[in-house]
């Protein structure tokens, strides 16, 4: 079975040469990919979608070097600034870049979500439609009415829901995380709507490996988005368990997850969303 993880970062370190954004938060040290590989290659996955994280702002560069340098085990969703100089002509040019498939957008914090609400994407989502170029999006559950309408407005336009649309921080519990989880579930009547449980460890009230408290909560998306839409990821940087830990959460505590459904989640599925061929 091929593992493909549906998230994870590499970046750089804060510096004058590279700067991150004045709105970015302190992180750990830079991560890079000949360290994420060999992470890799201890807990068996063999390949990963490379997603360049927020608090670097909307640059691509090590990713893209990152998938140039190993086609056969990195690809990548990039970020977009739809107010950029030339935007519109790069989505044509889009998946040019070096393993580039498509793009992703945050809009989990008031920042990030902004120029959403000013209406500064409502071009970008029939551009990206007409040039089969596919999405990730981080919506909160209060949010979620939001990529509704894009789906229903862009039925061609490929998109995924990132991480279930939880929400992260000490303030917040697994039970109000997953009482509104039906907002996500509604999405499922829309074809052209994955769903990522990714970073599932991080959304467990008990850090305590295998989760067993959020099984059911994988199950209820797994019956609602089906094997060709449900995609596993780690977001691993972040994880409170192992790498591997991960992975067996899925391929081995779950029992109903197995055969064909268990590879389509942990790969199968992510690929021929992205249309990663061999």
């Amino acid at each position: 079975m091929r593992v493909v993880d549906a998230q994870v970062h590499v970046w750089a370190a804060n510096t004058p040469e590279r700067p991150w954004p004045a709105r970015a938060e302190p992180h750990r040290a830079p991560l890079g990919k000949d360290e994420l590989l060999a992470e890799m290659d201890k807990a068996g996955v063999g390949r990963a979608i490379l997603v360049p994280p927020s608090w670097e702002g909307d640059r691509n560069d090590l990713a893209v070097e990152a998938a140039a340098a190993h086609p056969d085990r990195f690809a990548v969703m990039g970020r977009f600034d739809p107010d950029a100089p030339g935007a519109c002509d790069r989505i044509a040019r889009w998946t040019e870049q070096p393993g580039m498939l498509g793009m992703r957008f945050t809009f989990h914090t008031e920042i990030l979500r902004q120029p959403l609400l000013d209406g500064r994407f409502d071009w970008v989502w029939g551009a990206m439609e007409k040039a089969g170029i596919p999405a990730m999006v981080l919506f909160h559950h209060e949010y979620m009415p939001l990529a509704d309408q894009v789906a229903e407005r862009y039925p061609g336009l490929r998109l995924v829901l990132d991480h279930l649309g939880l929400k992260s921080g000490k303030d917040v519990s697994e039970a109000s995380n997953f009482a509104s989880l039906d907002k996500v579930l509604a999405l499922a009547r829309r074809p052209n709507v994955a769903a990522k449980v990714s970073a599932m460890p991080c959304y467990a009230d008990d850090k305590t490996y295998p989760f067993v408290s959020l099984h059911r909560h994988v199950r209820r998306v797994f019956e609602a988005f089906g094997p060709a839409r449900t995609f596993w990821g780690t977001d691993w940087s972040r994880l409170p368990c192992s790498y591997r830990q991960g992975v067996t959460m899925f391929t081995e505590e779950m029992p109903w997850l197995k055969g064909a459904d268990l590879e389509g989640v942990m790969g199968r599925g992510i690929c021929a969303w992205l249309e990663w061929t061999d």
